[in-house]
């Protein structure tokens, strides 16, 4: 009789315990540092990712996954959110519901988001009515997305900021400012982006920031992706319908928010322009492959706790827009690449329209100039004991001042590998000739540019660039790359493939080698061949002689006037000037 005791006891035992482990289960604290410290506090890296990964283990609808390697030697993260659990990300790209795609920590001293994330996902999968709500969206959560910045922790660096107490620092582990690196892509960390961005493929795209600049009454605002450059139909959208939507929202629940303040050294009410995103920031280039695209941007100098409840409720009402207008969404974005291809032409430099802007009801502060009591100059102060609420011009338009011809295809010579490199990572769809062929193209030269004089994010930018075309039959070799610009990725082609545009590959330096001329003469040897040059070639010797008569400059410039009938030669290397991208029609 002992023994059937004793099991009965040994297995009651046993039930009791698994049943106390699935209780603690149930009832893990999942209170953030955020709320514990009353919104003084934010969490350390690893203890956001111990966070993730606790809330993973307790909730079957929260998955957590590791993208590539950041310049910090660790992964980046993406943490994601589907009623029905997520077992490997190729899901992701699969699944037909909304796909929100949210940034957190790109500057870790702006940690508003990584906190309001952390409340965000926790609310959700803790509220039955929410989780019903939200059964048809997938959120994609990026914890920290500059992991070096966010290991760099200090409490000094953000000088102008109201908490938290202690914080990550702007600079990556190799001090790239990575809100400038997604075109370019010289860090592992948006390398790793990339990956997240083009699994997920997201509808909408939240990029968390706070300010600097001007001093206002608002403590949150927007920076919608520019909605003349994103253009079409979808651009229109995001301009008529999603902004006034999301801001209306706010105010619903008691909170004004107002489009991000470009203002730098004076007072808003002078009126202000929307900031152009161009594709080396977050917004610009996720819009680039047709995601709605918003940077949230709370105020430095209000309290940290307000600015993360905020953010909280900036993202929710984001998570409800994209959930009335999902069947809108997917149909701009399905339709969007044939919009861009019906053009023709392609848009690459844009200035604002001074003759249309938006009148704001602007909630700021009466400034003034005063004097400093620091230096021998006046500072500008902001009296926050007058508020004030005036009508300021927002200039949120833009005209489109340069054009370019939207080609059949590129051609890319081979061995600029690192060209080649960033367009696989963005799911460039390209083929290589199968036979030394040629083909008639157009070929560009750099005809004219200027460059930064100080370093901008390790590099010399280039500007206003401009190139000559000419259409002639080119010898390519086996092996060279032919991309159509019949893809998804075809604004991401014009882009960075067309010279002229902002941040194309060849501004940021990616060809310039082509710049510096590898062969050259020696005058006293090419003066006898120059002679004999023009006297067999009468056009070119009767351009040489008007230039002469008519530039004042060039006839004074021997050395100028040599390298003129130089560059006319066949002596001349073609190659110098020569970008190795050509276009077919």
């Amino acid at each position: 009789m002992c023994k059937p005791f004793k099991a009965f006891f040994l297995v009651t035992i046993l039930l009791l315990l698994f049943s106390c482990d699935q209780l603690s289960k149930e009832k893990k604290d999942f209170t953030t540092l955020f709320e514990k410290s009353n919104g003084t506090e934010t969490p350390e890296y690893k203890d956001i990712i111990s966070y993730y990964k606790d809330l993973a283990e307790s909730h079957s609808s929260i998955s957590l996954f590791s993208f590539g390697q950041t310049d910090s030697g660790e992964p980046l993260h993406l943490v994601v959110y589907n009623r029905e659990s997520v077992f490997n990300v190729d899901e992701i790209k699969k699944s037909t519901k909304n796909r929100i795609l949210i940034n957190n920590g790109i500057h870790p001293g702006e940690s508003d988001g990584i906190d309001a994330s952390m409340l965000l996902l926790r609310d959700i999968v803790e509220n039955d009515s929410l989780i019903e709500k939200y059964k048809n969206t997938v959120i994609c959560v990026i914890p920290v997305y500059n992991v070096g910045g966010s290991l760099n922790r200090n409490s000094h660096t953000r000088a102008n900021q109201n908490g938290p107490n202690e914080y990550g620092f702007r600079g990556n582990a190799r001090n790239y400012d990575l809100n400038r690196d997604f075109i370019k892509q010289d860090s592992r960390n948006s390398a790793a982006f990339t990956a997240v961005f083009h699994t997920v493929n997201p509808d909408v795209f939240i990029d968390n920031h706070v300010s600097n600049g001007a001093d206002y009454q608002y403590a949150i605002t927007h920076l919608f992706t520019q909605h003349n450059k994103l253009g079409g139909k979808l651009g229109n959208f995001l301009e008529t319908q999603m902004r006034p939507s999301i801001e209306n929202s706010l105010e619903q629940k008691g909170i004004s928010i107002t489009p991000y303040v470009n203002v730098w050294g004076t007072t808003p009410e002078t009126g202000f322009s929307q900031f152009f995103d161009s594709p080396r920031y977050s917004t610009g280039y996720t819009t680039l492959f047709s995601t709605l695209g918003l940077m949230v941007e709370t105020h430095m100098l209000k309290p940290y706790k307000v600015r993360v409840e905020q953010t909280y409720e900036l993202m929710f009402s984001a998570l409800d827009f994209t959930e009335d207008h999902s069947d809108k969404i997917k149909e701009l974005r399905a339709n969007a690449v044939d919009e861009v291809l019906s053009k023709k032409t392609y848009p690459i430099a844009f200035k604002v329209d001074k003759e249309k802007p938006t009148e704001l009801q602007f909630k700021g502060y009466e400034a003034e100039y005063i004097d400093s009591k620091v230096t021998t100059g006046k500072r500008l102060f902001y009296d926050t004991t007058k508020p004030y609420t005036k009508p300021v011009k927002y200039y949120n338009n833009f005209v489109a001042t340069q054009f370019v011809k939207i080609p059949k295809g590129y051609i890319l010579e081979q061995g600029w590998h690192k060209v080649l490199e960033r367009l696989k990572t963005n799911k460039i769809e390209f083929t290589r000739l199968k036979n030394d062929t040629i083909i008639t193209v157009e070929v560009n030269h750099i005809a004219e540019f200027e460059t930064r004089k100080t370093a901008y994010e390790g590099h010399y930018l280039h500007y206003n660039t401009t190139v000559k075309r000419v259409t002639q039959d080119y010898q390519f070799r086996k092996g060279d790359i032919y991309i159509s610009t019949n893809q998804n990725g075809v604004r991401y082609l014009l882009e960075t493939l067309e010279a002229a545009a902002t941040d194309s590959f060849f501004n940021w330096n990616f060809f310039d080698t082509v710049l510096q001329q590898k062969e050259g003469y020696s005058a006293y040897v090419f003066e006898d061949i120059a002679a004999s040059f023009l006297a067999n070639n009468p056009s070119i010797e009767k351009e040489f002689l008007e230039k002469l008569n008519t530039d004042t400059e060039f006839a004074n410039n021997p050395k100028a006037q040599l390298d003129f009938i130089y560059k006319k030669s066949p002596h001349y290397e073609p190659a110098h000037l020569r970008l190795p991208i050509f276009k077919i029609f």
